[in-house]
This record gives structure tokens, C-alpha cells and sequence, in this order.
């Protein structure tokens, strides 16, 4: 099969493995796995809470051409520690048939690995936002003092030893220039032309593009000013821009701008890559439609009936309807004591099978450790010769090796301990299933796949094997009832949950109270 490695250095000063240290594990571990390696995607001076990182953008849309099968990360948090952006782009490569699968962590593509998958990822964005907090007063006190801050410099800028953002003196007139053509009428693609002719590149080396254009025309650092967050230094930059060409150009911008056709709610849908239609097994997507009234409303609606493929019939269901079913059925899962038991066991079940090396190298350290013993015991017994001493520097080389082993191994495999499994399962029963923050870690953590027929449900969840129905008949005498999309009939439902090999005991969850 073919691989690619991403690499990511994030830009927060912390320590953490080198690039070089990753392509090296990652490139140890395809070799081990049998991959071929094709390419790196690399991006130094990232953060992984962002999706806007060059390399690992080129590497999703070079998934589109179907030359690799698999992207190897040295960690998890190098794909990214965003849960939600992991889930989109995770899903955008499976349909081009990519996995992402880590060199140290040992994750499957089993329902069990994939909620392993979301611990570690739910960990590694709890990581993130406590790293933010840290270092956000180190970086507020830089933008005091005028000191770089790390990330991308922008062209025209240098930073000095004292890490103070100063002028360059070879790219600063172009930028100059770049602001007075655009204020005199000049069109974006003329100047990314004469500027690309003129071999003016950006600060990674590359050339300059019509978007990179857009970006430096509103950049405000040309002023001299420099933020973060809601702290601004107004002189913290030489600036390059006078401010009246600057309002001049921001001016046109505005004037230049589209008007937007319609406004679109920025509605969630929280099932995207969950929900399959159970006619023609074709993911379902958000959509919105207005009813006679003016009424906005929000469904999902089967790809192949909205591309009219496959002659799918299947209608569009009420957004509001599915997602109460299924943050339903999960809540019954998250209260019930022996299902979170079973989970626990589940997790240390796995981990336990992938630090089979751990209790190996702890045996002959052992063994080893006893030889040490018994060659110092002869020692003192005055049996010192040549060979006794070759011996004991041999022993304590084996000593050392396998010290060192059984440390790397416990950095690469983590272990989980029990009660932290288990409180984390527990914190999610206090999560509001009214918000849709919460309501996505619930079914991002939990559900596999939905498949919405009409006249059922079939639920596959992250922790067992075994599938769940849930009837049409059975919703009707419930508080849950089945609105369709505007404009359309009334049908039947049925989603399917998968669900581990463990039988659990009923409780009762969330009430959802649900109004059409």
C-alpha cells in the first residue's frame, strides 16, 4: 500500500518531538507495516487547533487523485487536536478511500479503536485549550514589547535577534507599490503577475497568488499595528503603509465586495458522516428550505437523491427530529453503570494487548538485573578476573538498553488508567444535550453510523458489534415525533445503532422534549 507521512511543528515554543523525529518513527513505522512512502507534507510553525496549515491542505486535496492509501502521523494531535476538524477531514479522506492511522499509538479500525481514537483526541483538545491559557500571557506580553510572536512573517518584515519585527529593505517597495496600484485601480491579478515576474515571493519562497494578495491588502501589521487577541500595540511595527493609503485601499476593498445572494444560517449538522440512507446506502446531507410561511427549516437530505443518483425516493427528515433520537438513544448509554464498566474494561482490554513489549523488556531487565547481582556477589567472594569484568560491563550495557526501552515504550503507548476512563465517561452526563457543542462530542465519541429507513432506525455504536433498531411505531408513542422537511409527506423512519458485544441494562436518559 501507499503512504504519506504529515509532520506538523507547532509554533507555541513547547517542547515536543522534531520534525525530523517524526518522519523518522513514522518512516520506521511504514516499514514495519509494509507501506511505501511517497511524499511528506510538513508544516512547521503550525498550531494543530487550526485547519489553515498549507501542507496539510495540499495533502486532503491531493487525496482527491487517489495515489495514496494511507497518511501516517507521528501522533494523533499532529492531524489536529480540533475533534470536529479531525472528524471532517478524516471523513473527506475516507471517501477517497485514505486512512489515517498513528505510529505510536495503536489504534484499529474497529468500532473499539475508534472510540479509543476519541479519547485520545478529546485528551489531546483538552491539551490545547490548557496550552492556550499558558502561553496567552507570555504572548500578550510580547505584543507589549514588540517582539515576534511566532507564525508566519509577512512579506516586506524581518525579524532581528532580539526577536523585534524590522523592515526589509529588499521587499518592503514592492509591498509599498503592491498597496499604491491596488488604490489606483489596479486588478489582483495584475499585480500578483508583475509581482511573480518580478520573482517576489512570499515568506516561505513561494510565489504570490490572487489570494495571498487579498490577505497583505488587509493586513494590518503594514500600519504598524500588531495584536493579539484583543490586546494592540499601535507602534509596536515600523510601519511600511502609509495609514491614509491603507484606508484607501481597505475602501475599495469593501466597495469590491459581492453582495451576498442569501443569507444562510450557520446551522450544524451534527450527524454529517453518521447518517446513511437506508435505501441506497448514500451519506445524507444538511440542508435548509423555506415553507410557505417563511419559516426556515433544517433536514437531511440522501447525496444521490440531491445529485439524482441511484433513483433514490428517499425523503428528506427534519434535522431536529433524527438528532433527538440520537442523542436519546446515547444518553441511555452514558447512565447506564454497566455499560461505562463494560467501556473501562474494553479500553484496558486493548491497551493491555498493545503494550505486549512493556512486560517483555521489564522480564529481562529482570534476568538481567539478577546476573548483576550474582557477578557483584562473586566479586566480593574475590572471584575478580578479566572475563568477570568483561561480564558485568556487559550486563549493565543490556541494563542500560532495556532501561531506556522501557521508557521510550511508555512514552509512545501512554496507558489510561482505569478512573481516568471511567471519570471521563462520567463527565459526559453532565454535558447540556440542548447544546450543540455537546450534543457533537456525544455522537462524535459514541455512534458509528446511522441508517434512517422508513419505517426504522439502525443504530452501530463505537462500543460493541452488535446493531440497535429503533421502529417508526416505537417513536410514535414516545414524546418523539416524525416531522419530514417542508412541503413533504409524512414516513417512516428507522435508524440502526452498532453497538459492542455487551448486553446492558436499560436506564433512562435525557428527556428531549421535542416541538414541530
Amino acid at each position: 500500500m501507499n503512504a504519506v507521512i504529515y509532520a506538523r511543528y507547532s509554533s507555541d515554543n513547547q517542547r515536543e518531538e522534531s520534525i525530523e523525529g517524526q518522519l523518522r518513527e513514522c518512516t520506521e513505522f511504514a516499514e514495519k507495516s509494509g507501506f511505501t512512502i511517497l511524499q511528506h507534507y510538513i508544516d512547521r510553525a503550525y498550531s494543530a487547533t487550526t485547519d489553515n496549515r498549507p501542507e496539510f491542505q495540499r495533502m486532503i486535496k491531493d487525496s482527491d487523485k487517489k495515489l495514496f492509501d494511507v497518511v501516517i502521523v507521528w501522533k494523533l494531535d499532529r492531524f489536529s487536536r480540533n475533534r470536529y476538524d479531525s472528524a471532517k477531514y478524516k471523513n473527506q479522506l475516507n471517501k477517497n478511500g485514505v486512512k489515517v492511522i498513528s505510529a505510536t499509538e495503536s489504534i484499529t479500525d474497529s468500532p473499539e479503536g475508534v472510540l479509543m481514537e476519541s479519547l485520545l483526541e478529546g485528551w489531546a483538545e483538552y491539551y490545547s485549550k490548557d496550552l492556550s491559557v499558558k502561553v496567552s500571557r507570555g504572548l500578550t506580553e510580547n505584543i507589549i514589547k514588540g517582539k515576534f510572536n511566532g507564525g508566519i512573517i509577512p512579506p516586506g518584515y524581518m525579524v532581528d535577534d532580539n526577536q523585534h519585527i524590522q523592515i526589509d529593505p529588499v521587499k518592503a517597495p514592492f509591498v509599498l507599490e503592491v498597496f499604491k496600484r491596488y488604490a489606483d485601480g489596479d486588478t489582483k491579478s495584475n499585480i500578483v503577475n508583475w509581482l511573480n515576474e518580478n520573482k517576489f515571493t512570499n515568506s516561505k519562497g513561494t510565489p504570490m497568488s490572487y489570494n495571498t494578495i487579498g490577505i497583505m491588502l488587509k493586513n494590518r501589521k503594514y500600519i504598524g499595528e500588531y495584536r493579539f487577541r484583543d490586546h494592540i500595540n499601535y507602534d509596536a511595527i515600523p510601519p511600511i503603509v502609509p495609514k491614509d493609503l491603507f484606508e484607501r485601499v481597505q475602501m475599495r476593498l469593501e466597495k469590491n465586495k459581492k453582495a451576498p445572494a442569501h443569507f444562510k444560517a450557520d446551522e450544524e449538522y451534527i450527524l454529517s458522516s453518521k447518517l446513511i440512507c437506508g435505501h441506497c446506502e448514500t451519506y445524507m446531507c444538511g440542508e435548509s428550505g423555506t415553507s410557505h410561511t417563511g419559516a426556515t427549516y433544517h433536514y437531511y437530505k440522501c447525496m444521490a437523491v440531491k445529485k439524482k443518483k441511484k433513483n433514490c425516493r428517499k425523503k428528506t427528515v427534519r434535522k431536529d427530529w433524527i438528532e433527538d433520537i440520537v442523542i436519546n438513544e446515547i444518553t441511555k448509554i452514558i447512565f447506564d453503570d454497566d455499560t461505562i464498566e463494560a467501556i473501562v474494561s474494553m479500553v484496558m482490554k486493548i491497551q493491555s494487548e498493545d503494550n505486549k513489549e512493556i512486560p517483555l523488556y521489564e522480564k529481562q531487565l529482570s534476568s538481567v538485573q539478577k546476573s548483576i547481582d550474582n557477578t557483584l556477589n562473586a566479586i566480593k567472594m574475590g572471584i575478580f578476573t578479566e572475563s568477570t569484568k568483561q561480564m558485568l560491563e556487559e550486563l549493565e550495557r543490556q541494563k542500560k538498553y532495556l532501561t531506556e526501552q522501557i521508557a521510550v515504550e511508555k512514552l509512545r503507548k501512554p496507558l489510561m488508567k482505569p478512573e481516568k476512563v471511567r471519570n471521563w465517561l462520567y463527565k459526559l452526563r453532565t454535558l447540556n444535550p440542548e447544546l450543540i457543542e455537546h450534543r457533537r462530542v456525544l455522537v462524535d465519541t459514541f455512534v458509528n453510523k446511522i441508517f434512517l429507513y422508513d419505517d426504522k432506525i439502525i443504530f452501530t455504536f463505537n462500543y460493541k458489534s452488535d446493531t440497535k433498531e429503533v421502529t417508526f411505531k416505537e417513536l410514535n408513542s414516545s414524546d418523539l415525533k416524525s416531522p419530514t422537511a417542508p412541503k413533504n409527506n409524512r414516513y417512516f423512519c428507522t435508524c440502526y445503532f452498532f453497538v459492542p458485544i455487551l448486553r446492558t441494562r436499560t436506564r433512562e436518559g435525557f428527556v428531549v422534549k421535542k416541538t414541530v
